[in-house]
């Protein structure tokens, strides 16, 4: 067995640099870009077979609830609240309930300890999972809305405010049920206040707000999901004051920015322990 020899430069011994080859040396870290590509693709792929089932059911929930309330509603702006809560629903359910329960189950089962030892960025783990449970709200969102104007005979015209009220909306709501699994000590409890979550989605977001006590109303604002159900419902009348959509889309933003932050800091916080 040969000995390779070992350069002593003067004045002391081989610096560690030195010692070490460099296909041994660690590369940089992986960058937010790419490696929030690479979650997320790893994500849509892994959670497309386990979730279009459940999308089905939430799409069905949305369609029945707005069925029920046909037959009770009385004016028009009420049927746009229906249909426009009816179709954040889905969004609720996919981003805010699945997302908990898949959080709390991942740090339940020790797969956060996988994700550590990757070199990528946590904000890029939160964002990608957020991201691509949010993408199977999508076609689901976009059938209970369309059935949901044809059975109230509300217009389709600006049905394209979908595309931004979906990702603002999930991005907040997604925040919200990746932080919930994330900090929840157990995964029953994760999925426990993924449940509530989902269910204040569709009491505040469904029910018409003129039929609801004031103190409910209140409660109403806290929830950033009801900020995308009334830009969407905007949007229905002939004139729809684009101002205000335009501040109620600010509103989800800004909370899926802090929402989505506070989440990666819980993702920092379960990971190292």
């Amino acid at each position: 067995m040969s000995v390779v020899p070992v350069k002593v430069p003067v004045g002391g011994a081989p610096t560690l640099d030195e010692q070490t080859p460099a296909a041994a040396r660690l590369g940089p870290p992986a960058r937010l870009r790419p490696s929030l590509v690479a979650v997320y693709r790893a994500q849509l792929s892994r959670a497309r077979v386990a979730r279009i089932p459940l999308l089905f059911v939430a799409t069905f929930q949305s369609v029945g609830i707005m069925i029920m309330m046909r037959g009770v509603v009385d004016t028009q702006s009420e049927a746009q609240s229906v249909v426009a809560g009816s179709s954040i629903v889905v969004v609720a359910y996919v981003a805010l309930n699945l997302l908990s329960q898949y959080f709390g189950q991942l740090r339940a089962s020790g797969g956060l300890d996988h994700y550590a030892t990757l070199p990528v960025p946590p904000a890029s783990v939160v964002l990608g999972a957020a991201a691509a449970y949010a993408s199977f709200t999508v076609p689901g969102t976009l059938v209970t809305a369309v059935f949901g104007c044809v059975l109230f005979g509300l217009p389709l015209t600006n049905l394209w405010i979908l595309l931004a009220v979906i990702p603002l909306a999930g991005a907040a709501l997604a925040g919200l049920g990746a932080a919930c699994g994330l900090l929840a000590p157990r995964p029953e409890l994760a999925t426990l206040l993924g449940q509530l979550g989902m269910s204040a989605a569709l009491l505040l977001g469904v029910l018409p707000p003129d039929r609801m006590p004031e103190i409910v109303r209140l409660a109403r604002d806290l929830l950033p999901s009801t900020y995308g159900v009334e830009a969407y419902a905007r949007t229905f009348g002939d004139r729809p004051d684009w101002a205000l959509v335009l501040t109620d889309l600010g509103v989800c933003a800004g909370v899926g920015v802090i929402s989505l932050a506070v989440a990666t800091w819980a993702y920092r916080r379960a990971a190292v322990r």
